[in-house]
C-alpha cells in the first residue's frame, strides 16, 4: 500500500478503505461460531498487533475478517441475548462519514455543521418527550446519561445550601440519599460512587408484582426520612428495566418529586424508543415532568453503538457544568459551547447517525420495528405458556422474554446447561439471569427480521437440550 500522506489521508484513499472494509466485512453463518475465549486467544496471540512494517491494507483487512469472523452476528434472529440491535443500514453509512470527517464537538472551529445539526436534533427530541425549554447533549449512551443526571442533582441540592460544587466539592452531601426501584439499573449505584456520595446512598425501593417501583414502599420511605437524618435528593425512575422491560408509574413518581422536592431523572434509555410509537407512547406518560432523561439510539432505536443523549427540561440546568476554555470556544455570544454541555471533550458526530436513519426512513419505520419486536414478545410468552416444562417469569412487557425450563430436579443447573450448550454449539446466544436467585434464560427481541417461525425454532432448540442425557442426569 502506497505510504505517501498525499494518498493516505485523500478522498479516493478513503473510499478504497471503505471498499476493502466491505469486503472484509464476513459472512456469517449463524449467530456465533462456537469458538472458546482460549481458542481465540490462540489464534490472535500468534500474531503481532503493533508491526514495525506494515502489510498493506488488503492483507490487513483479510485478517482483520479472519478475526471478525468469530464475532456473534448481531443481524442473525437467533442471536437475542442483550440489548445489542442489528444496527439499520443508513446508521452504517452514517458511521463511515462520522469517521471519515472525523468531527470534534467540543468547539464550533471543530465541528461547525455537526454543532449545528446536533443542537437541531436535541430541540427534535426535546419536543418528542415534552420539553418545551429543553435542551441536551448526545451522550455514549444510558451510563454516561444517567451519571450526568445524577450530577445534576447532586449539584442542584448542594447549591440549594448555598455550597458551591465546584469550588467546595462535596462538603455537606453526607446525608444525600438517591432513591430508586431495586429492578433500576446498575448505574445509578455506580453514578453514586463516582460522583463521590458511595454506593450506600443509594435506596433501592421494592417493586410490585409488574416489576415496577411500588408506590406504596416509596410513600412510606419518603416518610421516613422526616424521622431520620437522611436527605433524599433524587427519584430515578426506570422506563424499560433491563430484564423486564418494566415502565415505573412515571406520572404518579412526578407527584412524588413536586411534593418532596427531588430531581426527576428517567432511565429511558431501553424504552424511550416507545416515544415515537402511536401505539405505545402512552406507556411514557408522565416522561414530560422529569428533570432529565436518558435515552438510547443503539437498542431500539437500531443505530451501532455508542449513541444516546442525555435531554434536560430545563436548558439552565446546565448552568453547574459550564466551563469556559480559552482554546475551544470564547465567553460572550456565538455558536452553543457544547463542551460545557458534555461530561467529555473529544467527542464523536454521533447524532449524524439517527439523522440520516430518520432522514431516510421515518420516524414511523423506525417505530415499527419497535412495535414488531414488542408483538412477538407477547407471542413468544404464549409459547412459553403452552410448552410442557416450560415456565415465564412475568408476562413480557417490552421486548424481553424471562423464563426457564423446570424438566430437572435441579433447573438452575439445567438451565445454566441449555445456554451455555447453545452458545458453543453456534446454535443460539441467549442470556441467563436470576429471579429470586434462581437461574432464568432470557431473550431480548430487537431484531425486526425475527418471525413467530424463528421464535418456536428458538424454544425447540432449548427443549432439545435440555432432553441430552448428560442435561438431565
Amino acid at each position: 500500500m502506497n505510504r505517501d500522506p498525499e494518498t493516505l489521508f485523500s478522498h479516493d484513499a478513503y473510499g478504497d478503505a471503505l471498499r476493502a472494509a466491505i469486503d472484509a466485512l464476513p459472512e456469517f453463518d449463524g449467530p456465533y461460531t462456537g469458538a472458546s475465549y482460549d481458542e481465540l486467544e490462540t489464534q490472535i496471540s500468534n500474531t503481532d498487533p503493533l508491526p514495525e512494517s506494515g502489510s498493506g491494507l488488503a492483507t490487513a483487512c483479510t485478517e482483520a475478517e479472519q478475526v471478525l469472523a468469530d464475532s456473534v452476528d448481531v443481524t442473525d434472529t437467533a442471536c437475542i441475548a442483550h440489548l445489542q440491535c442489528p444496527p439499520v443500514a443508513p446508521a452504517i453509512a452514517a458511521e463511515a462519514l462520522i469517521a471519515a470527517t472525523n468531527q470534534s464537538l467540543d468547539s464550533f472551529d471543530q465541528a461547525p455543521a455537526a454543532t449545528a445539526l446536533e443542537q437541531r436534533m436535541v430541540e427534535r427530541l426535546c419536543s418528542v418527550f415534552g420539553f418545551a425549554e429543553g435542551d441536551g447533549v448526545f451522550t455514549s449512551g444510558g451510563t454516561e446519561s444517567n451519571l450526568q443526571g445524577l450530577l445534576l442533582a447532586r449539584d442542584v441540592a448542594l447549591e440549594a445550601r448555598g455550597i458551591d460544587p465546584r469550588r467546595d466539592g462535596l462538603t455537606g452531601a453526607e446525608d444525600f440519599r438517591i432513591l430508586c426501584s431495586e429492578a433500576a439499573h446498575f448505574t445509578a449505584t455506580q453514578a453514586a460512587r463516582i460522583l463521590g456520595l458511595g454506593e450506600s446512598a443509594v435506596v433501592e425501593v421494592p417493586t410490585d408484582e409488574d416489576d415496577r417501583i411500588a408506590l406504596n414502599a416509596l410513600d412510606e420511605l419518603l416518610d421516613s426520612f422526616e424521622t431520620t437524618d437522611e436527605t433524599p435528593i433524587a427519584l430515578v425512575a426506570t422506563a424499560g428495566t433491563t430484564d423486564f422491560g418494566a415502565i415505573d408509574p412515571l406520572a404518579a413518581l412526578a407527584d412524588r418529586t413536586v411534593e418532596h422536592d427531588l430531581w426527576f431523572h428517567i432511565d429511558a434509555a431501553y424504552g424511550g424508543a416507545l416515544a415515537f410509537s402511536e401505539r405505545h407512547k402512552h406507556k411514557l406518560d408522565g416522561i414530560d415532568r422529569a428533570d432529565s432523561i436518558s435515552v438510547d439510539f443503539h437498542k431500539l432505536l437500531y443505530q451501532p453503538l455508542g449513541c444516546g443523549a442525555f435531554l434536560v427540561k430545563e436548558s439552565g440546568s446546565f448552568e453547574t457544568l459550564a466551563r469556559d476554555v480559552a482554546y475551544l470556544d470564547p465567553e460572550g455570544d456565538g455558536p452553543p459551547n457544547l463542551v460545557a454541555k458534555s461530561l467529555r471533550t473529544s467527542r464523536r458526530f454521533d447524532a449524524l447517525k439517527p439523522y440520516l436513519t430518520f432522514r431516510a426512513l421515518g420516524s414511523d419505520t423506525i417505530a415499527s420495528f419497535a412495535e414488531h419486536t414488542i408483538a412477538l414478545a407477547a407471542e413468544a410468552g404464549d409459547i412459553v405458556r403452552t410448552t410442557p416444562d416450560l415456565e415465564l417469569a412475568t408476562e413480557p412487557q417490552l421486548t424481553t422474554v424471562v423464563f426457564r425450563h423446570t424438566g430437572a430436579a435441579n433447573p438452575d443447573e439445567l438451565n445454566e446447561t441449555i445456554r451455555e450448550r447453545l452458545f458453543d454449539d453456534g446454535t443460539a446466544v441467549l442470556a441467563r439471569t436470576e429471579v429470586d436467585g434462581d437461574v432464568y434464560l432470557k431473550f431480548t427481541l430487537l431484531n425486526p427480521k425475527i418471525t413467530r417461525r424463528n421464535l418456536e425454532t428458538l424454544f425447540q432448540h432449548v427443549c432439545e437440550a435440555a432432553a441430552t442425557p448428560e442435561v438431565v442426569a
